[in-house]
C-alpha cells in the first residue's frame, strides 16, 4: 500500500534501492566480506561472485564482460572515458549544451590542457540537429559525447544516426547513457557506441558504484585516473566495492527482465499526471513531448517560483534542475538551451517517476500541485 505521507518523484536524481538488490548486497558486507583480489579460497569465492555481476552488467548492454570497468558511479566513468583517452594528434571533442555537468566540467578541464571543444546547441524541444551535427565533425575531430536521455527534460537523442556520422569521420563516440540504462534496452554493438556509463544509484541500486563500458575494437588506450594496485586491468586502481558491483549486478538483472513492464506502467502514470498538470492555465512542458523517455516529465508553471512550490509541496520530492543544484536560485542551463526566459526556467518542475510510484501518489500529487500553483499565483 502507498505510503502518502512520503511521495518521491525525483527519481532521476536517484532511485530507492530495491529491496531484492539489497538483499543481494548484504551477505558481501558480514559473511563473505574477503578482498576479491586475496589468493585464498574464500578470495577465489568472492571473485566469483564479482564475475557473475559483471556478466550481469554486460548482459544488460549486449556487451563481453571484459569491456567493463567498475567505478564510483556515472562522474568518475565520464572522466576517465574523457581524460583517460590517449588522444592522437586530433585535438577537438564536440559536445552538446544540455550535457551534464559531469561532462561539461570535463570538457572545460580539457580545454585547459590545449583541446578544442565545440558545445553544439540544440533545437527548441531539446533534440539535436543532425544535419548541423554532421556538418560539425572535422577529420580534426577526435571523441564525440552525447548523453542518450536528457536528465532534466527526458528527451532522448538518435544514438544511431550520431554514432554513424561520428564513426564517418573517425571519431570516437562516447555516450552518457546514465539515464537510459536499465529503462529502455541498449544494445551498445547495435547502436555503435565505443563507451558508455552506468551509475547503480539510477536503476535501482546502491550510491557508489557504476561502470565504464569500453568497446573491445577500442584501438586507442584508455590511461587510469586512480593508480595503487593495479586492479581492473590497470584500469582503475583500488579495491573492489563488492557489495556495490553485486548491487549494480542484481538491479542490472532485474531492469533486463522488467524493463518492458515498468516502461508500460510508469508511462501510463507519467502520461496520467501530465495530463491533469496542463490543465492549470499557461501550463506548458519543456522538451520534446515525442521523442522522450517514459518516466520523466518537465513542466513550467509561469507566474510560480519552483523553489517555492517545492518548498510547498513538503512530502512530495520533486525537483527543478539536475541533483547537483536542486533547489537554486540559478535557471538550469538545460532549460536556458531550450530558449525559456530565465523567469519561466526558474518556474519549471521536473517530475522523475520510478518503479516503486503509485497512482495514489499520483492522483495526491495532481490535486496537490494544482492548489498550491494557484495559490501561489493568487
Amino acid at each position: 500500500m502507498a505510503d502518502l505521507d512520503r511521495i518521491y518523484l525525483d527519481n532521476n536524481a536517484t532511485t530507492k534501492t530495491d529491496q531484492r538488490v539489497l538483499e543481494s548486497m548484504l551477505p558481501y558486507f558480514t559473511e563473505f566480506y574477503a578482498n576479491a583480489n586475496s589468493s585464498h579460497l574464500e578470495g577465489f569465492n568472492v571473485k566469483e561472485a564479482v564475475e557473475n555481476a559483471i556478466f550481469q552488467v554486460a548482459n544488460l548492454i549486449n556487451a563481453n564482460q571484459n569491456e567493463i570497468v567498475f567505478t564510483s558511479g556515472a562522474t568518475e566513468a565520464l572522466n576517465l572515458a574523457i581524460k583517460g583517452l590517449q588522444y592522437s594528434s586530433r585535438k577537438k571533442i564536440i559536445t552538446f549544451v544540455t550535457e551534464h555537468k559531469a561532462v561539461l566540467d570535463a570538457c572545460g578541464f580539457m580545454e585547459t590542457q590545449g583541446f578544442d571543444i565545440e558545445y553544439l546547441p540544440v533545437k527548441s524541444d531539446g533534440t539535436i540537429d543532425l544535419e548541423s551535427f554532421k556538418n560539425s565533425i572535422t577529420e580534426e575531430t577526435f571523441l564525440v559525447i552525447a548523453m542518450m536521455s536528457n536528465n532534466e527534460t527526458g528527451t532522448l537523442h538518435d544514438i544511431r544516426t550520431i554514432s554513424e556520422s561520428t564513426h564517418s569521420k573517425g571519431a570516437l563516440f562516447l555516450c552518457d547513457t546514465t539515464q537510459a540504462v536499465g529503462k529502455i534496452p541498449i544494445d551498445v554493438v547495435e547502436l555503435g557506441i565505443d563507451l558508455m556509463t552506468i551509475s547503480a544509484h539510477k536503476l535501482y541500486g546502491p550510491k557508489g558504484v557504476g561502470a565504464l563500458f569500453i568497446s573491445k575494437n577500442l584501438k586507442q588506450k584508455i590511461s587510469a585516473q586512480i593508480h595503487g594496485g593495479g586492479q581492473q586491468r590497470n584500469l582503475r586502481s583500488g579495491t573492489l566495492n563488492v557489495p556495490g558491483i553485486i548491487g549494480l549486478g542484481k538491479a542490472c538483472e532485474i531492469a533486463k527482465s522488467e524493463m518492458t513492464e515498468d516502461a508500460i506502467r510508469i508511462g501510463q502514470l507519467r502520461d496520467h499526471l501530465e495530463k491533469e498538470l496542463l490543465k492549470i492555465e499557461g501550463s506548458f512542458v519543456n522538451g520534446s513531448v515525442t521523442d522522450r523517455i517514459y518516466n520523466t516529465s518537465n513542466i513550467c508553471f509561469p507566474g510560480v517560483w519552483s523553489e517555492q512550490l517545492i518548498i510547498s509541496l513538503g512530502n512530495i520530492s520533486v525537483s527543478n534542475g539536475s541533483a547537483c543544484s536542486s533547489v537554486t536560485s540559478k535557471p538550469s542551463h538545460v532549460l536556458q538551451a531550450l530558449g525559456l526566459s530565465d523567469e519561466d526556467a526558474l518556474s519549471s518542475i521536473r517530475f522523475s517517476l520510478g518503479r516503486f510510484t503509485t497512482s495514489a501518489e499520483i492522483d495526491l500529487t495532481i490535486k496537490k500541485v494544482t492548489a498550491l500553483v494557484l495559490q501561489l499565483r493568487a
